[in-house]
């Protein structure tokens, strides 16, 4: 990394403050578990109550002595992962409660969530059937849950990644309280009453060589430009979709916009969350 480089990571307000801090990218899949294993962070899975279903959630909690935001984060279409869980590490690593909840919770075998499902396809099936209401009632919930935690501030904003990174756009004009939303490689509501209803900021982060999700940035930001809704949007190029977790794709224009993804990320989050 070059001094250059470093030197606008911390005019960002992103680097670490001391080496046990780690390091400053959430890992690629196939490194997700040996950071789970190595954080010393702490983790653990909780439940809430969301209509007599016990929504599983991976909580992790900041080492800081003031109280922080809470960061919901939403999975992709693959449920909640090891990678997921680690994603929820770095933003804790950064500074936020990060809660990312098992929206397949009580939809599996035995009333189990994405663990209980026999392959990642039949997860994608059932994460892609599930009813936007009842996903919106679950975040709902779960945000309540993380702004009742001992060290969250009152602060909330929602972070997801492809069908979770359509899911955040959609709850930020459903749940009028977050102040702020983070979109990875998802798409917009698509009718414009959806639109103007979103009250929080909307940060849009998209990989240059992801055509169909690519051909809804326009519009969307024509759309909330009209509306007066702030959305920042960042499309890199060479990237395809899924970067943040598939770094090692695109002959490293994947990796290129991780590295600066998610710094546009941390400091967006702590902008609005202040």
């Amino acid at each position: 990394m070059t001094r250059a480089h470093l030197g606008a990571l911390a005019c960002l307000g992103y680097l670490a403050t001391s080496a046990a801090a780690g390091p400053t990218l959430p890992p690629a899949e196939e490194a997700a578990k040996e950071r789970l294993n190595t954080s010393p962070r702490h983790g653990e899975l909780q439940t809430v109550d969301v209509g007599g279903t016990g929504v599983r959630l991976w909580v992790v909690h900041p080492e800081r002595r003031d109280r922080a935001p809470a960061v919901i984060v939403i999975h992709e279409i693959f449920g909640l992962t090891n990678w997921i869980r680690a994603v929820a590490d770095q933003l804790a690593a950064d500074g936020f409660v990060a809660v990312a909840p098992d929206l397949l919770s009580g939809k599996g075998a035995n009333g189990g969530g994405t663990e209980s499902f026999g392959n990642r396809d039949d997860v994608t099936r059932a994460v892609s059937g599930l009813a936007r209401d009842e996903v919106i009632a679950r975040l709902d919930a779960v945000r309540r849950f993380a702004l009742g935690l001992p060290d969250a501030n009152g602060k909330s904003a929602a972070i997801g990644f492809c069908w979770g990174g359509t899911t955040s756009f959609a709850w930020a004009g459903a749940q009028p309280g977050l102040d702020a939303a983070v979109v990875y490689y998802g798409t917009a509501p698509q009718d414009l009453p959806a639109l103007a209803s979103v009250k929080a900021p909307v940060l849009g982060l998209y990989g240059g060589n992801d055509a169909r999700v690519g051909a809804t940035i326009e519009p969307t930001r024509t759309k909330m430009k009209e509306l007066g809704k702030p959305y920042e949007t960042h499309v890199f190029d060479g990237a395809g979709h899924g970067f943040l977790r598939a770094q090692d794709g695109q002959d490293g224009a994947n990796r290129r916009a991780a590295e600066q993804a998610w710094p546009l990320t941390v400091a967006f989050l702590r902008e609005r969350t202040k």
